[in-house]
């Protein structure tokens, strides 16, 4: 271990609710990127839940059996039940070097269940976050029109197609904006929601429609009720003017319902160059596109 000396100081860090105080002496911790994937069906989200699995339980309890130590995850996001990533980044300290981080990704797909996958895991400044660090975060919602059993919890299936049209001509009106308030699940534990979206597009690809959204943070059950609403546009239950007043209202009951989660994906978390330069081939995971 590596120890510096303190003058009766106390070391305080905040990482995802747990804190660390150390008294006199202060741990120099090493830190890690981990990026990787899982399929979100059998977890009640990223976050750990005091009755449910969690990504985040799953994988510090697999860290902290291999390393032989207490392993706190970060993750750069929290997704919601049943919520996948093809794409994600966590982090993770250490008080010593790892020798071989190929060796500990081999060694955590081993143990960790079949729905996750560790990609690479790099070492960085101690000052880079997984979550505060990161400047952009992209989104996929997927809509299927094709009735596919393999496909049930992979995509939401319609069985009729909605307006493209009206549906992209609505999302375009979300980049005008910065305060999402409507379109934020209560309670949330946000000091403010305000965000700046980047781009909204509904797109086709092949016999699916996919909404893909990238802004710099995202609030609770965002995406989904942005798509439940957009769908309402898609469906002729409401028009643009109308979309336009439910973001103003700033009033989550003005919007639609949220879609459901086992359309969503996280596929790509961005950061300053000086940060992180990713090592993965982000769209890699996405089922759409095995090959």
């Amino acid at each position: 271990m590596n120890y510096s000396l303190t003058n009766k100081s106390y070391f305080f860090q905040k990482s995802n609710k747990f804190f660390y105080f150390c008294n006199i002496f202060k741990t120099v911790l090493v830190r890690y990127f981990v990026e990787l994937a899982y399929k979100g069906s059998n977890y009640y989200g990223w976050q750990r839940q005091p009755n449910g699995i969690s990504v985040q339980e799953t994988l510090e309890k697999t860290f902290s059996t291999i390393l032989n130590n207490e392993i706190r995850v970060v993750g750069a996001g929290r997704t919601d039940s049943g919520v996948h990533a093809a794409y994600m980044v966590a982090h993770f300290d250490v008080e010593e070097h790892i020798d071989n981080c190929e060796w500990l990704k081999n060694r955590l797909n081993r143990m960790l269940p079949k729905d996750i996958v560790i990609i690479s895991i790099n070492p960085v400044d101690t000052y880079a976050h997984s979550r505060f660090s990161a400047i952009a975060r992209r989104y996929e919602y997927h809509l299927t029109f094709d009735k596919n059993p393999f496909l049930q919890e992979q995509a939401f299936y319609m069985n009729s197609k909605p307006d493209i049209k009206a549906m992209n001509d609505a999302a375009k009106i979300l980049l005008h904006y910065c305060d999402y308030t409507s379109f934020c699940n209560l309670p949330t534990d946000v000091k403010n929601f305000r965000c700046t979206i980047k781009h909204a597009q509904w797109e086709i690809r092949g016999n699916r429609y996919v909404f893909v959204i990238e802004a710099n943070r995202f609030l609770r059950r965002m995406v989904r009720t942005i798509v439940g609403t957009l769908l309402d546009v898609g469906k002729n239950k409401i028009d643009a003017q109308r979309f336009v007043m439910i973001i103003e209202a700033h009033n989550r009951s003005q919007a639609g319902q949220s879609a459901p989660a086992h359309g969503l994906y996280l596929v790509d978390v961005q950061y300053p160059k000086e940060i992180f330069c990713p090592t993965a081939l982000k769209d890699s995971y996405l089922p759409f596109n095995w090959k």
